[in-house]
């Protein structure tokens, strides 16, 4: 299913494991951004293999998170986010509803994880612990760094697939994540065993598309994520041992004046009595433009007004919390 409905890309000649990424030629890159371009243009997803990412910083990861979830609530209650100071920290359970048309909360808790709040959250250390061990810390930085650097290549390919004249403009929108100006996040995904206690219609992440750019997206291997194909059904994205999921967020598809979409997706509540027993887990790095990028419409078409990133995104996080 996942062939057939989500394309995959071999990234093997822009991937991590270039070296030196400025010595690759537009040219060699092109059947690799008309592919990326064919797929975000249609369902808005694509499968990436060979990116670079090693497995086993991937595995860390999961593993970390697993964790720090597996603690009792008191204890990830004194990491949890604080709205007034900015996007950091740990997200309870039902906190967020993705879909405000659902009638409660969903399903999943969170960690999320933005360089540039980091010091903030640290000063404020008398009423709040950012991190509940150094070690987590180091892993999600670590993380964070392998993500940025795969984000600046897709977004250089995708600049290419555009026909933009710089090969390098979307990366050079981006060029301050990982620091203030930037609040492009990492988000672990725990949603955790289901008891009976569901309620009526309640999922484990609403219907919803992303608010920004791009997103990478990893999977375990349970599965249970759904993306809504061309025909608007809801269709598994299965995972894909070795592969990243890559999407549009509504920002670049607003930027590129609806040329590249923003695809719905979802995690339902499994049927199966054996799926609801099983933990999930999924690694979200959430790519956004600096604040001050003014996102105007790259064809020139003025189809929708020009909105400065951070407006957007605040706007965004006004509706879902």
């Amino acid at each position: 299913m996942a062939n057939t409905v989500i394309p995959i890309v071999d990234f093997e000649k822009y991937g991590l494991h270039i070296t030196d990424p400025g010595s690759v030629r537009s040219e060699v890159l092109e059947d690799t951004a008309n592919g990326i371009c064919d797929a975000f243009s249609t369902v808005g997803f694509v499968y990436l293999v060979n990116h670079g990412i090693e497995q086993s910083k991937i595995d860390v990861m999961f593993q970390s998170s697993k964790d720090f979830f597996s603690q009792p609530t008191e204890v990830k209650e004194t990491c949890a986010r604080n709205k007034s100071i900015g996007n950091h920290g740990w997200v309870g359970l039902e906190v967020e509803k993705l879909n405000p048309d659902r009638p409660a909360g969903d399903l999943k808790e969170c960690f999320n994880f933005t360089p540039s709040e980091d010091g903030c959250f640290r000063r404020c250390v008398l009423t709040f612990q950012s991190w509940p061990s150094d070690s987590f810390r180091s892993t999600f930085f670590s993380f964070f760094s392998d993500c940025k650097q795969l984000s600046m290549r897709v977004l250089d390919v995708l600049s290419i697939g555009l026909k933009l004249e710089n090969k390098n403009f979307l990366s050079e929108c981006h060029d301050l994540i990982g620091r203030k100006g930037c609040p492009t996040t990492l988000r672990s995904l725990y949603y955790p065993p289901l008891s009976e206690c569901v309620k009526a219609g309640q999922v484990r992440c609403g219907e919803h598309s992303d608010y920004g750019a791009i997103t990478l997206l990893f999977q375990d291997g349970i599965g249970g994520l759904e993306v809504m194909n061309t025909d608007d059904i809801y269709v598994p994205a299965h995972p894909v041992p070795g592969a990243v999921l890559v999407n549009i967020g509504d920002l670049m598809q607003r930027w590129t004046a609806d040329k590249l979409k923003a695809t719905k997706h979802r995690v339902l509540v499994p049927e199966a009595e054996l799926k609801k027993r099983q933990s999930r887990q999924s690694l979200a790095f959430f790519v956004h433009p600096n604040d001050e990028v003014i996102i105007r419409c790259l064809d020139g078409s003025d189809k929708y007004e020009p909105i400065s990133s951070i407006d957007y995104l605040n706007y965004r996080f006004n509706v879902t919390y």
